[in-house]
């Protein structure tokens, strides 16, 4: 079975940094490729970035500068470091494993930036 376990989101002052985690389970991690979303309350999911098994990366153009995507291929996690964030950064942050045409996820880590 598929799981996916987001972590480390949390409330921050404008300009403060977080860094995300993700550790999945029940797949080949080292050969999957990965993706964040989020999703502002009111507003539908939104892709941030994806890390490819070849260690390729791609940033949505608002993170971009901002968000950095890597992966600990020996601790099946995948990171997002956030940085510089701003109170329009507020979302619920899902790591995302493509498969088959879906794309699952875990229960979402809360970020809040707000001062």
């Amino acid at each position: 079975e598929v799981q996916l376990v987001e972590s480390g989101g949390d409330l921050v002052q404008p300009g403060g940094s977080l860094k995300l985690s993700c550790l999945a389970s029940g797949f080949a991690f080292s050969s999957a490729d990965l993706m964040w979303e989020r999703q502002a309350p009111g507003k539908g999911r939104e892709w941030v970035s994806t890390i490819l098994a070849s260690g390729m990366t791609y940033y949505t153009g608002p993170m971009k500068g901002r968000a950095t995507i890597s992966r600990d291929n020996a601790k099946s996690t995948v990171y997002l470091q956030l940085n510089n964030l701003k109170p329009e950064d507020t979302a619920m942050y899902y790591c995302i494993y493509p498969k088959s045409g879906l794309k699952i996820s875990g229960q979402g880590t809360q970020v809040t930036v707000s001062s």
